[in-house]
This record gives C-alpha cells, structure tokens and sequence, in this order.
C-alpha cells in the first residue's frame, strides 16, 4: 500500500514498529564524554560529577575534570564531596514529612504552636508548614548573615531564627516567594518537634537508613569528611575560595559525593 500524502509505503499491521531503543550505561557515557570535558574546558570549570539513575540502580557514574586544579587530585563519584546549595532543603522537607508521619507534625496548622517564640500576626490567616515547603509563607527574603566568614561566628539556631525574622509582606499561601529564612524554620521545628539537634536528625533518621556514609550537614565538616571536600572555584584559572560556612544551615549547607546523593534520589523516586 502506498501513502498518498508521503509517496511512500505505509506500515502495515503486519509489520511492526522497530522497538526504541533502550537506554543504556555506554549510552549515557558516549553523552557525557562528549559533552562534559568540552565545557569545564570553554566555562573555565574545575570540574563535575555526573550520575545517573533507573530503575532503582545507578545506571551510570563518572567524575570528570578535578576537585583541587593545582594538586590535580580528579573528581571521583564515592570520593569528592560537592555542596549542592539549596538541595539541602529537600532533606529538611524528607525530615519534616518523617514526622508528618509519625503524627508529630501537622502540615496544616500554625507553625507557632511548635515554635517557643511567636511570629507577629500580621495578617489573618497563619503560617503553616506546608507554607513554608511551598515558598509561600509571605516573608520578605533576607541575606543578612545567611554567611558568616568562618565557623566561630555561627550562633545557635534558636538565636539566628528569633534574630532575623523577616518582615511578613504577603499573605501566607497567596504569593510564591523564595525563603532561606522559611526552610532554616523548618529545620529548627525539626529540631524542636524531634528532640534532637538538626545534624543529628539527619544523620540518624536519613542518612544512615541511606548508607549516605560521606554526607554531612556539620560546618566545618567532620575530620573523616573534609580531606575528601572538593575546592570552591569561581573559575579553575583562579585560585579556590574558601569552605563556605551557612548560618541557615538547614537551607544550604549539605556536603555530599554522587554516590551518596543517588541512596537519596532512589528512595525518593521509590
């Protein structure tokens, strides 16, 4: 049979499609290999780990370029730790959903019932938690000491949370506005609700059930940890910066190699 409109056989029912094919690790690597090397070379980047999973497994993983340019120490997915910013956050959220589940939280009630300070009422309807996982409890965002140069400049995060609450300039769950101050929130009602110091609920109630064995949320990092800390470049060509230390820590200060970061991605996934 022929196809008017394309001059060219039509399939028949007798023949079927070619099966697509599927995806596989060497796929993945002939991508990647092409790929990755041209661009830490034309953006002037130190280096990055890729890795990539299916089907519950890690399908595929590699470093490429290095973790510290003038030692040529290279980039190794089990061995050099990345500070994936505001990835952290999505640990805060697993941890506040754990307690969720243990009827300990409720998403949907004000979040000063389990603060020991109080957020003014500013408008009629409250802050809750799922607020504040949506970016939209309404506060105005604020960088003031979101950083502090070294780790001896830290407060505890009672004093930083009641120190610089931010002003209240939306309704809570009308306008999405993203908030460090809100996430840090989240982690300190962890805290609170928990019993325990946030590093500690993360480690024992995600990372460890995780096998997340090179994963840290601790500034400066544990003694095991920090050699494997990859250097912070703006650009390979300078000089590397220093350990960044996050005052809001729940928002941001997470340390974490490829293969540990996949434990977390394949239990969300599942």
């Amino acid at each position: 049979k022929i196809n008017p409109l394309e001059n060219k056989p039509a399939p028949s029912a007798e023949t079927p499609e070619p099966a697509a094919h599927e995806l596989a690790a060497a796929d993945i690597e002939a991508f990647f290999d092409g790929m990755i090397p041209l661009q830490l070379d034309r953006e002037d980047i130190a280096g990055a780990v890729v890795l990539v999973v299916k089907d519950g497994k890690i399908l595929f993983s590699k470093g490429y370029g290095y973790s510290d340019v003038s030692k040529r120490i290279p980039v190794l997915p089990d061995r050099t730790l990345f500070r994936p910013g505001s990835i952290s956050k999505l640990f805060t959220w697993t941890a506040v959903m754990q307690l969720v589940e243990q009827g300990k939280l409720n998403l949907d009630r004000d979040v000063n019932d389990y603060l020991d300070f109080r957020i003014p009422t500013t408008y009629p309807q409250p802050i809750t938690m799922r607020d504040l996982m949506t970016h939209t409890p309404g506060f105005e965002e604020a960088v003031n000491d979101l950083f502090v140069p070294k780790a001896a400049d830290m407060v505890p995060l009672p004093t930083y949370i009641k120190l610089h609450l931010p002003a209240r300039i939306y309704p809570p769950g009308t306008v999405p506005a993203y908030s460090n101050y809100g996430a840090t929130l989240a982690g300190y009602i962890v805290q609170r609700v928990s019993g325990m110091p946030f590093d500690d609920y993360i480690e024992r109630n995600i990372f460890q059930p995780l096998g997340m064995r090179s994963s840290s949320f601790r500034q400066p990092l544990p003694r095991l940890l920090a050699p494997m800390m990859s250097r912070g470049y703006f650009v390979a060509s300078d000089p590397p910066g220093e350990f960044e230390i996050v005052q809001a820590f729940p928002a941001g200060s997470l340390a974490t190699t490829g293969e540990d970061i996949s434990h977390f991605m394949i239990a969300q996934l599942n």
